[in-house]
């Protein structure tokens, strides 16, 4: 009996052994918790100002729409159309063509792309291609080129926008053949699975995706820099654009998802109304957000399904996005304001056109979180405190299209190994790009 009560007292070190650990940790960060120190107090003050600014700037107007796509995505597209695109053994011309296109089409930054490509990956997309959409997204953007072009020099916005092109691709087609096996299977398994059933066609999808990509797009579109212009009438027209997406949403509701037509018009009225008493496009368009899900949860059958699809991917992904952008914000503090690292640190070290200074370049824009367009008065900052050309060009690359918060989420998606591999891809192929630039432009 004596033996048996020892066994079983036995502690277990393997159970244990990791909250034991990560207990200590916290412990021992809590002890050693420097408040006295003034750039630490600072460093707090950033990162708490860059979420919040986060959560003000980005999570209403780019994620959340971007969650109900990724949720349409999941529902309604079929694995099978995915797969014909997209997929491992779809043509590459086709695939990687698509990928890129639709990327670009959006403009969003790097976080918002993550449920997009979330949904693509979820339904069956090959590594290469969502990979080449993922890459895309924020780095082929169309006005952050041209703005780029104007304020940077024509030849760095050639540059960024014939590097991230070939950049989508070319990464694209390298992640699938390091992972070939891995995609081989994933198309075999694909190929067994029975056809699924259709209730839209593919003009009635593209038309319901539409609506919500047209209130993305105009909800996020910043203003330009100029006063006058193509960009700057679009500007002044995006609440007016995104209303009329929102209303072509809400009559699909009614068509396609049996939404109760009066409880569309009573959510219309309710948001009308407070657009008029209180004009600010951020109530407003919460307000929408608060409609729509209580239209799709009060819908039984495909509606509530839809909903909770999104729902699926927001709990995945926003707190790992939050957890990022503080910590970027406590390491790089915001655009303009220091963090734990010191800027003249990065600005000391990005001159010349050396390796060492491209790559400095590329790690640097691959860790720091940049809204769409704010790359830009950043690196003339940069350029202006000694910036080299190709640094420049290096960090234009790798910056827009990833971030730590970025990289958080690709890892819960796609696993740690194929993450590795995709953020050395874009560190080495930016910081090989920043050098043959500098080189060009001495």
């Amino acid at each position: 009996m004596t033996s048996n009560s020892a066994t079983s007292s036995r502690i277990d070190w393997r159970a244990i052994g990791k909250p034991l650990l990560l207990l200590t940790a916290v412990f021992l960060l809590f002890f050693f918790l420097p408040i006295e120190n003034l750039r630490f107090r600072s460093a707090i003050i950033e990162a708490l100002g860059l979420v919040r600014w986060y959560a003000r700037e980005h999570v209403l107007l780019c994620l959340v729409p971007a969650f109900f796509i990724a949720g349409g995505i999941s529902c309604f597209v079929s694995q099978g159309a995915v797969m014909k695109y997209l997929g491992a053994r779809a043509k590459k011309l086709i695939s990687y063509s698509v990928a890129a296109v639709s990327g670009s089409v959006l403009a969003v930054c790097s976080c918002t792309i993550l449920p997009l490509f979330a949904g693509i990956w979820k339904q069956g997309a090959g590594l290469g291609p969502a990979t080449a959409f993922l890459y895309a997204g924020p780095a082929i953007n169309v006005l952050a080129v041209i703005l780029t072009a104007r304020v940077l020099g024509a030849g760095i916005g050639i540059a960024r926008a014939v590097g991230a092109v070939v950049f989508s691709i070319v990464i694209g087609l390298l992640m699938h053949a390091f992972f070939r096996k891995e995609e081989e299977e994933k198309a075999a398994a694909a190929a067994d699975l029975p056809a699924p059933e259709v209730e839209r066609t593919l003009g009635q999808n593209a038309l319901y995706f539409a609506t919500m990509i047209g209130i993305l797009v105009f909800a996020t579109w910043g203003e330009p820099a100029g006063t006058a212009g193509f960009w700057q009438a679009v500007y002044r027209v995006k609440w007016l654009m995104t209303g009329l997406f929102a209303a072509g949403l809400g009559i699909l509701l009614v068509l396609w998802f049996k939404v109760r037509p009066w409880r569309v018009v009573t959510a219309a009225g309710a948001i009308l109304l407070a657009a008029i008493l209180l004009p600010h496009p951020l109530i407003t368009f919460s307000l929408g957000i608060i409609a729509v899900s209580w239209l799709l949860t009060s819908t039984p059958g495909q509606a509530q399904e839809w909903f909770l699809s999104s729902w699926g991917y927001a709990r995945q992904i926003l707190p790992l996005l939050f957890a990022g952008v503080l910590i970027a914000g406590l390491l790089l503090g915001r655009p303009g304001s220091e963090g734990l690292i010191p800027s003249h640190w990065v600005s000391s070290l990005v001159g010349g056109n050396s390796v060492l200074a491209n790559l400095f370049a590329s790690v640097v824009g691959t860790f720091m979180y940049f809204a769409t367009l704010t790359e830009v008065p950043i690196l003339e900052g940069l350029l202006g405190a000694g910036m080299g050309q190709g640094p420049a060009l290096a960090l234009l690359l790798a910056g827009p299209a990833l971030s730590l918060p970025n990289m958080l989420v690709i890892r819960s998606v796609m696993g740690t190994k194929k993450t590795l591999v995709f953020v050395g891809l874009v560190i080495v192929m930016s910081t090989i790009s920043g050098l043959l630039f500098g080189l060009i432009s001495a």
